[in-house]
C-alpha cells in the first residue's frame, strides 16, 4: 500500500470529530471524503479538515476506486451493517467500539472480515497506554510465572452520559447504543484484561446491573434511559483463569482501585501503575517504574515505536505494512460475548455459559 493511506470518514458526530483531529496528526493518514446525512455539517466538517469531498449517502463514499480504508464512527446498532457493507466492498474498517450492539452482529462483522480478507480494527485506546503497554512487555519476560486471575475496574463518580452533562441521549438508549456503563466504557477495561490474559476463550458469566442513583428529572424524561449505571461480572475463562468484573457510571464512592493482573511469580496493578513480587522467600518487593522514561526509551530505541502511539496510529501502520494488527477486532469480540452475558446473567438470574450467549444472541442492527 502506498506511504498515504487514502480514508473515507463515515460519520461525522463527537466521535467522528474526534477522529479527524486524530488523523490530523498522523503523516500516513490522509482523510479524502466524509459521508453523513447531516449535509450541512458535513460540508463543515470536511471545510475545517481540508477534505474535498462530502457524501450523504455512505454506499457513495464505498463505490470509489481510490479509498484504502473506512473509519465508521456511527451509533453502536449502525457498526455492524455499514461494516460489513464496507467490507464488502473491499475496504478495510476500523470501528468505533463497541464492536456493535449485540454479540451476534459484532461475529457478523469478524466472520465478515475473515471471509473477505479484509482487516478489520476496533478503537481499544486502552491497548495503547505506557501502563498497558509496561504490563505486556512484563507479561512477555515472564516476570508474573502463570496468570491465572485478573480484574477489571472502570469508574465514574457522577459520569453518566446526558443526564450528568455531557454527549447526548443516544449513549443511554438502548435502542441505539445497546447497552450502558458496559458498553461505553467496559469494553476499554474488560479488552485490555482479556489482552493481558491473551484473549482466552469464555466459559461462563455471572453477573448483574444496576440503575439506582437518582438523576435530572427532565433529562431522565428527554433521554428515555433504559441502560445500566454499573455491570458487574465474574468470568470463568479457558486455562483456570479467572476475571472479575465492576464498571460504574455513577456510584456513590470514591475512586476504585486500578485493575490488576496476578500470576504464579508476580502482579500487576494498572493504576497506579505497580508490579509485585517475591524476591526471596520472606522479601517482597512492591515496585514502581518510570513509565515516560520507557515510553521514551521504546522511541529512541525500538523501530515503529510510533506504530503503538495510539489506536488510529497502529491502523494506519498496519495498513502501511510497518507492523502487525493487534488483535483488536477479536478482544472486541470476546469483549461483547462478556457484556450480553452479564445482561443475559441478569435477566435469568443465574451464571450462564458462553454457548447459551451465542445461541440467544440476536441483532440489533439499525437499518441504513
Amino acid at each position: 500500500m502506498a506511504d498515504k493511506v487514502r480514508i473515507g470518514v463515515i460519520g461525522v458526530g463527537q466521535i467522528g470529530k474526534h477522529h479527524l483531529n486524530t488523523y490530523d496528526k498522523i503523516d500516513g493518514a490522509q482523510v479524502v471524503a466524509v459521508a453523513d446525512i447531516n449535509e450541512a455539517e458535513a460540508e463543515r466538517v470536511a471545510a475545517q479538515h481540508g477534505i474535498p469531498d462530502v457524501y450523504t449517502h455512505f454506499e457513495e463514499l464505498l463505490n470509489r476506486d481510490d479509498i484504502d480504508a473506512v473509519d465508521v464512527a456511527l451509533h453502536n446498532n449502525l457498526h455492524m451493517p455499514v461494516t460489513v457493507a464496507a467490507l464488502e466492498a473491499g475496504k478495510h474498517v476500523y470501528c468505533e467500539k463497541p464492536m456493535a450492539g449485540s454479540y451476534r452482529d459484532a461475529e457478523t462483522m469478524f466472520n465478515r472480515a475473515q471471509e473477505t480478507g479484509r482487516m478489520l480494527s476496533i478503537q481499544l485506546s486502552s491497548l495503547f497506554t505506557n501502563e498497558t503497554r509496561a504490563a505486556r512487555a512484563l507479561i512477555d519476560a515472564g516476570k508474573l510465572g502463570r496468570v491465572y486471575f485478573a480484574r477489571s475496574t472502570g469508574y465514574r463518580r457522577r459520569g453518566r452520559p446526558y443526564v450528568d452533562g455531557y454527549g447526548s441521549q443516544f449513549f443511554v438508549q438502548k435502542e441505539h447504543a445497546g447497552g450502558g456503563a458496559l458498553y461505553d466504557m467496559g469494553v476499554y477495561h474488560i479488552a485490555r484484561m482479556l489482552y493481558l490474559l491473551d484473549n482466552p476463550d469464555v466459559l461462563t458469566i455471572s453477573g448483574k446491573t444496576y440503575q439506582e442513583m437518582p438523576m435530572d428529572g427532565r433529562r431522565k424524561a428527554i433521554s428515555g434511559y433504559n441502560v445500566e449505571e454499573i455491570g458487574m461480572s465474574f468470568v470463568r475463562l479457558a486455562d483456570n483463569i479467572a476475571l472479575d468484573i465492576i464498571e460504574a457510571w455513577a456510584i456513590h464512592l470514591d475512586a476504585f482501585e486500578g485493575s490488576f493482573v496476578v500470576g504464579s511469580e508476580g502482579g500487576i496493578r494498572l493504576e497506579p501503575f505497580g508490579y509485585f513480587c517475591n524476591l526471596t522467600d520472606d522479601l517482597n518487593l512492591n515496585g514502581t517504574f518510570d513509565l515516560n522514561n520507557f515510553n521514551y526509551r521504546l522511541h529512541q530505541l525500538r523501530d515503529n515505536a510510533d506504530a503503538y502511539d495510539g489506536p488510529q496510529h497502529h491502523w494506519i501502520a498496519a495498513l502501511q505494512g510497518r507492523v502487525e494488527l493487534l488483535p483488536t477486532a477479536a478482544l472486541a469480540l470476546n469483549t461483547m460475548l462478556i457484556s450480553e452475558g452479564i445482561y443475559l446473567s441478569e435477566q435469568s438470574g443465574r451464571e450462564v455459559t458462553a454457548d447459551e450467549v451465542r445461541e440467544t444472541s440476536k441483532s440489533t442492527a439499525m437499518k441504513v
